[in-house]
């Protein structure tokens, strides 16, 4: 993992409450992310530039229950054993990260 990615996941790993935590590892988390990030692309709200070897996300709406029900598909397609609840939480800390690192804006 790089460091950036390193310090991502301890930081969501870090918000979501023990009793949830159990049977989610490091390799989950990065899924989840990486499936969110598949949903964006699949909407056009995410390109990746060649030349700079650089992922670019773009602004737009995002459907929160769609891009959810998005990742629960492929962790079942790929039979990761987490639930519903995690995923969410796992998503739900994606977005603190995000906001925390200005990448979001907190919009409720």
């Amino acid at each position: 993992m790089e460091p950036e990615e390193k310090e991502m996941v301890q930081y969501i790993t870090n918000l979501i409450p023990e009793e949830d935590r159990q049977g989610i590892s490091d390799a989950d988390i990065l899924f989840v992310l990486d499936a969110m990030d598949d949903f964006l692309e699949e909407k056009g709200l995410l390109q990746y530039d060649e030349q700079s070897d650089e992922v670019i996300y773009l602004d737009g709406d995002i459907d929160e229950t769609e891009q959810l029900q998005y990742v629960l598909k492929a962790a079942q397609e790929h039979q990761l054993s987490l639930s519903s609840v995690q995923i969410q939480l796992i998503m739900d800390g994606e977005k603190e990260y995000g906001i925390e690192q200005g990448y979001y804006e907190d919009i409720d």
